[in-house]
């Protein structure tokens, strides 16, 4: 906006003392904000025009809804003149004297940068430069300072200095984009690397608007990992900032608003930009965690370039510290009783270098993971180098087989002390990592703590500067050449040492030959154990009864523990046939003395005793309810897209989701899938390995080439494109006959979605922040065409999420006829009335849906 100063004789006031404030924000060539030091919370602020001259007008977009109005570009030299005093001003303590005030309040006078006159006058610095004209029809002879300014204007255009040099100044007027076409492919060129940009607005501690250098892309760019107290509206229009929102604001634009940074554009989920801002003088996410402006996000964590566990440090420091947003913070485990925050158990299985499951008292089995460390891992290397080897991390990442070695032979089958340091809530995917359920974090101990500190100081395993050690193990599980060649030299060698790596059944294991090197799977002699549930070519087959109490019996028996094996004979698969005895006690003899299998083919009368087939059970039709009876079930959203559909699990069925995931990626551990062996079609049900490593249940929907293949991960909603190299068959047994897809599609009910892009995205923006992996409470309310349409109530506050679009006046009401849902609909409807009244969002211009004005962006 230009700054003209006009005749305003009947406010000229006499000159004020000077005034000596901090400049934090120029809007344009002739005009400033400034405000004092900060005295129990955000000072206020106050706008100061230079007076007797004019700068150009800064580019201004377009009010959205107004298609006949268009964008206002830069006048020439505007931008320069701006930035002139941004550079020479921006944190800096300028003094000032108001000459004229309006009466609308304006305020003109002259500004010197320091604390008194002697500074530099910042309007004659403008002049001179050629970046702002004197408006010479207000012009007093006896005034000086006037004069000055005429003098310096005339030395600027003999010198050709700025707008009076030649050529007009077109070249200085910018190119501004305000949208981005393709916000997701923009973020991916720039391959994370730091760009130059300058903040322009702040609208939360953790959101900000960013001028991108050079091409002068207008962005809004998320801090990656973090989300500060936000401002909501209310239904009269005002903002009612959440405690300590202001301050957070206020935190955020002293150091970075008009400042000159680098910006880290690292991903772009759901049309959100999340990064990362850097300033010469700290990591602006890591100051707001740790002066409790904010808190970690899981789902943008992922993402966080910087190093995640410094987010966490800062935000534990704020927490202990209980400062700001944090002081009324309690420890998770402090709702915990005694009992199950420090227990005794016996440790069954060690997943891998850092995790563990636990057998407590009552029979219960949980899964600890140790507090503070993370196992061993891949880093700045290929995973898998040679295309025809199978990655298999145990062997193949250093160091991994040593930690899990080192654990299981102290901890395996001993009762340990386990004390909770704290519980790592659930979290649903990212847009490079997958959803993980709760954490429970402990300290182990058996006789005595091993500390990581010592290992480091001493040099030892992955702190050691020695070669990492390879592990070449033969895999010849199904594999039935190599079976043959090995079966004379184990049925020559008696009783093996072999150590029970994994458990498929009562008589079906998985061991670890030591001395041979390899890996083989083995069926035990002379016995037959009920079989349990899988996939055959006719369809599921039912799983015998007492399968799961064998396949038990024998994991607690054997698991993980060091035993001898007599290989008799191989079958045509190539699995080897024999005895396993632990401690004195063959296995087979035992499954036969407790009643779990039975010998050879005979029909023993304890396997069938107690069993009975299950009564089918009638179908009662119920008729159609006459009015609304909601039926709310907890689910966790996973995903949402852009057109407002999400995706949900079901949290009563999540323990068997993450028993199958904790299974199916033991069998891949055992049997890995041969890179490019898998070929994609279309519908086909496969299992993927997202960016974390891990395998994923999921469809194909699309294939481009065999470096693009389209998939859709079933129990999680989100969608990837992926080499074929990252895809392998899905094994029956964990098909979704043996559990259905946990991912459902679900949209909102009674809701309209405005069809303009900015107004959807900010539904999408708000639906994203409040629910996205969140546990919330669903109910279904009638069936769509492509999916069901339901209500979600927020699981803490149980308030209504589509009636609070609707008041926030985000999205209009879908008007439905069905009687029994006439209550609900008029409650929409009249939160939709009193959003129209109060002229919030979509409604800021009145009622559009009166017109037939299709170029708004909206339709009935």
């Amino acid at each position: 906006m230009a700054c003209i100063l006009g005749q305003q004789q009947p406010w000229m006031l006499p000159a004020d003392p000077l005034e000596s404030l901090q400049t934090v924000f120029v809007l344009s060539g002739c005009a400033i904000i400034v405000r004092g030091q900060p005295r129990g919370g955000p000072p206020p602020e106050r706008q100061i025009n230079l007076s007797n001259i004019r700068a150009g007008a800064l580019a201004r977009r377009a009010a959205q809804g107004q298609p006949d109005v268009k964008d206002t570009p830069d006048e020439p030299w505007a931008f320069q003149a701006r930035e002139f005093l941004r550079k020479k001003l921006i944190g800096k303590e300028v003094c000032f004297n108001v000459e004229i005030k309006t009466a609308l309040g304006r305020e003109y006078g002259m500004v010197y940068l320091g604390k008194d006159t002697t500074g530099e006058n910042i309007a004659e610095s403008l002049v001179n430069e050629g970046l702002a004209t004197v408006r010479r029809e207000g012009i007093r002879g006896n005034n000086p300072e006037q004069a000055r300014l005429c003098e310096l204007e005339d030395q600027a255009k003999a010198s050709k200095k700025g707008m009076w040099s030649e050529g007009g100044g077109t070249h200085t007027i910018r190119d501004l984009k305000y949208t981005i076409e393709n916000p997701r492919n923009f973020v991916d060129s720039l391959h994370q690397k730091p760009i130059n940009a300058i903040i322009e607005h702040v609208r939360d501690g953790s959101v900000v608007r960013a001028l991108l250098l050079p091409d002068y892309y207008l962005v809004t760019v998320m801090l990656s990992g973090i989300k500060c107290p936000t401002f909501k509206r209310e239904a009269d229009g005002t903002e009612s900032p959440e405690p300590f929102a202001a301050e957070a604001k206020f935190f955020t634009e002293s150091r970075l608003l008009q400042r000159d940074v680098q910006i880290i554009l690292e991903s772009c989920p759901n049309q959100i930009i999340l990064g990362t801002i850097l300033h010469p003088n700290g990591n602006i996410t890591e100051l707001l965690l740790k002066e409790g402006f904010a808190r970690c996000v899981d789902w943008s964590m992922a993402v966080y370039t910087q190093g995640a566990e410094k987010l966490r440090a800062a935000e534990r420091s704020a927490k202990e510290r209980k400062i700001r947003i944090w002081k009324d913070y309690v420890a998770p485990t402090a709702n915990l009783d005694q009992k199950d925050r420090q227990f005794v158990a016996k440790v069954m299985q060690v997943v891998n270098a850092d995790a563990m499951v636990v057998k407590l008292n009552s029979g219960e089995y949980k899964t600890i993971h140790l507090s503070s460390i993370r196992p061993p891992k891949n880093e700045g290397e290929e995973k898998n180098k040679d295309k025809d080897k199978r990655f298999r991390p145990l062997y193949d990442i250093p160091y991994m087989f040593e930690a899990r070695e080192f654990l299981r032979k102290k901890l395996i089958g001993k009762k340990v002390n386990v004390t909770v340091d704290y519980i790592r809530a659930a979290t649903g995917p990212g847009e490079s990592t997958p959803a993980f359920s709760e954490r429970t974090c402990a300290t182990v101990t058996i006789g005595g703590i091993y500390k990581c500190s010592s290992a480091i100081k001493n040099g030892k395993g992955l702190h050691s500067k020695k070669e990492v050690p390879i592990h070449r193990v033969a895999d010849i599980s199904g594999e039935t050449q190599k079976a043959k060649q090995f079966l004379p030299f184990l049925q020559r060698a008696g009783r093996s040492e072999a150590v029970v790596e994994h458990v498929f059944s009562g008589s079906r294991l998985k061991l670890y030959m030591p001395k041979e090197t390899c890996l083989i799977t083995f069926l035990l002699a002379g016995i037959e154990c009920p079989r349990s549930a899988r996939n055959m070519p006719g369809g599921m087959q039912v799983a015998e009864p007492f399968s799961d109490q064998a396949m038990l019996f024998t994991k607690e028996l054997v698991l993980q523990r060091e035993v001898e094996v007599e290989v008799e004979s191989m079958d045509k698969a190539g699995n080897f046939i024999g005895w396993l005895h632990i401690e004195g006690v063959n296995l087979s003899v035992a499954l036969v003395e407790n009643a779990l299998s039975k010998v050879h083919f005979t029909a023993e009368n304890s396997i069938w005793a107690n069993y009975e087939e299950k009564p089918v059970e009638e179908v009662v039709h119920l008729s159609e309810e006459k009015e609304r009876v909601p039926n709310y079930r907890p689910v966790f959203v996973t995903e949402i897209s852009d057109n407002l559909h999400f995706y949900a699990q079901d949290v009563e069925t999540g323990a068997q989701l993450e028993t199958l995931m904790e299974t199916m990626r033991a069998e891949i551990a055992a049997h890995p899938p041969v890179e490019g062996s898998y070929s994609a079609r279309r519908g086909d049900y496969c299992l993927a390995k997202f960016a974390d490593g891990e395998w994923y249940r999921a469809r194909v929907e699309k294939v481009e080439s065999p470096a693009k293949v389209h998939v859709f991960y079933i129990d999680y909603g989100n969608r990837e494109v992926v080499p074929s190299t990252r895809l392998a068959a899905m094994p029956p047994a964990f098909g979704t006959r043996t559990l259905p897809a946990q991912a459902t599609e679900y949209t909102f009910a009674f809701i309209q979605v405005p069809l303009d892009e900015d107004a959807r995205a900010d539904v999408v923006d708000c639906i994203v922040r409040d629910i996205q992996n969140t546990q919330c409470m669903m109910n279904i309310e009638y069936s769509g065409a492509s999916c069901p349409h339901v209500s979600i109530q927020f699981g803490d506050t149980k308030e209504d999420v589509g009636l609070g679009l609707v008041k926030e006046g985000l999205v209009m009401v879908d008007v439905r006829k069905e009687k029994h849902l006439q209550k609900i609909v008029t409650e929409y409807l009249n939160s939709q009335e009193s959003a129209k009244s109060a002229r919030l969002n979509i409604w800021r211009y009145g009622d559009f849906r009166a017109d037939d004005a299709d170029e708004f962006g909206y339709r009935r």
